[in-house]
């Protein structure tokens, strides 16, 4: 049985539970991470209650406990301890009727889930309610059916409708990393949750296979491999796990970042000799040169809107970043501190670009203003080497790959620098993560 199956009976449960409450779309957006006064967000997610059937294990604890563990990653979260909840568990119900709602208050929430489950011995029910503890008012409702081993999706599916009520966007939970991951002279492409769970290799060509980048749709991923010799761009179709060469230029092909319509890609070739960026059409493998100076001219990464990308040039004798406008004939140097200033990645809200500089003869992690308008900041600041920054799908986080006494591991922290974590370690090295759309 999969979960997905249910979606409709899903959303038809969300009607009866929220009835003619508030849904998200109007619902008061409280988390603003970016804001320099930003502090985690109290909420309360107590047991939740065995609706009957005939599970022989209680998952009670289980499930409050799943949901508090996927908030908190997300780094906007205080869960308040259990033992801080007032009146007895086992008379409080799930709904509004059944809440004391001042109790909730006097410990200091602001938000409370409640939700219950029912197992028969072959489907699975789950009920959950997201209250405004202040107001007394249900902001969202949802029934998830499927199977018992399908019950971490659906609090991971409900995580996203927080996040969502709270924000007014979208959770990231749905989402996937990929990456490089090197062992001794071979690496290959891996995927992992937002989580941190369900690790999988996608490739197995003893080679090394680098540089993977998640197509808009979030189908396929291109990437580099010398499996054959060369350098060569290949496609990937992710479900089918089925891979095809579209590039294979003498020399160096680097495939960057795909355009929004999934229609063109940015490219970096040496086939002319020097290493240029260019324009390519995915299905046709049409060429056009964007870049034409004698210098090395690499790792473009396109502007959300699609009119301009940032990428990396030596001209000025040191790698630094540029910013370039498609169809424009010159390029407008964006950082003028430090010595060495690589791997650009625009940001999807479009006002910032992440990139690796070297300070203090260690790599770490900065952002600035594509107009100027932002001077460069650094988000990383620890003895630690730190490289190859991303951007989540909706601009909150960034993943990176760090290095700390010889240990590799591949990491994300908010766009603010703060509540870095852990999201995979084990290999010699990691390289090019690239998140997945939603």
């Amino acid at each position: 049985m999969n979960l997905m199956r249910y979606a409709i009976a899903a959303l038809v449960a969300v009607m009866v539970i929220t009835g003619a409450a508030a849904g998200p779309a109007v619902a008061k957006v409280y988390i603003d991470i970016d804001s320099p006064t930003f502090q985690k967000f109290p909420i309360a997610i107590p047991d939740f209650k065995n609706l009957g059937g005939s599970a022989r294990e209680d998952y009670s604890v289980w499930f409050s406990d799943a949901l508090s563990r996927s908030l908190t990653i997300t780094g906007f979260f205080n869960i308040i301890d259990k033992k801080a909840h007032l009146g007895d568990p086992k008379k409080t119900g799930i709904t509004a009727e059944s809440i004391r709602f001042p109790d909730w208050v006097g410990i200091g929430a602001e938000s409370l889930v409640t939700g219950g489950y029912r197992y028969d011995g072959k489907e699975l029910t789950a009920e959950f309610r997201l209250f405004d503890v202040v107001q007394g008012k249900l902001l969202v409702g949802k029934k998830y059916f499927g199977t018992l081993d399908e019950r971490r999706e659906m609090v991971l599916r409900f995580a996203n409708e927080i996040i969502l009520a709270l924000t007014g966007e979208k959770g990231l939970f749905n989402t996937r990393i990929a990456f490089s991951g090197k062992k001794g002279s071979v690496s290959e492409i891996y995927t992992v949750s937002f989580d941190g769970t369900d690790f999988t290799r996608l490739t197995g060509f003893q080679s090394l296979t680098l540089m993977p980048r998640w197509s808009p749709n979030g189908k396929s991923l291109s990437f580099v491999s010398y499996k054959d010799g060369n350098p060569n761009g290949y496609l990937m179709d992710v479900n089918r796990r089925t891979n095809r060469k579209f590039s294979a230029y003498q020399g160096l092909n680097l495939p960057s970042s795909w355009s929004a319509d999934g229609k063109k890609m940015l490219i970096t070739l040496s086939k002319d000799g020097s290493e240029d960026i260019y324009m390519m059409d995915v299905a046709g493998g049409q060429l056009k040169r964007l870049t034409s100076e004698p210098s090395i001219e690499v790792s473009p990464s396109w502007s959300p809107d699609g009119r301009q990308f940032v990428f990396v040039s030596d001209r000025a004798g040191s790698p630094q970043i540029y910013v370039k406008g498609i169809g424009e004939n010159s390029a407008r140097r964006i950082t003028y501190e430090g010595g060495y200033n690589t791997s650009p990645s625009w940001s999807p809200r479009g006002n910032r670009i992440a990139y690796e500089g070297r300070e203090g003869g260690r790599f770490q992690i900065f952002v600035i203003g594509f107009d100027g308008s932002l001077p460069p900041t650094r988000l990383t600041a620890d003895d630690s080497r730190n490289d190859s920054p991303g951007w989540s799908p909706d601009g909150r986080y960034i993943v990176f790959v760090s290095k700390r006494g010889g240990k590799a591991r591949l990491c994300i922290m908010n766009s603010n620098g703060m509540n870095v974590r852990v999201l995979h370690e084990g290999f010699d090295s990691y390289g090019g993560p690239s998140w997945s759309p939603r």
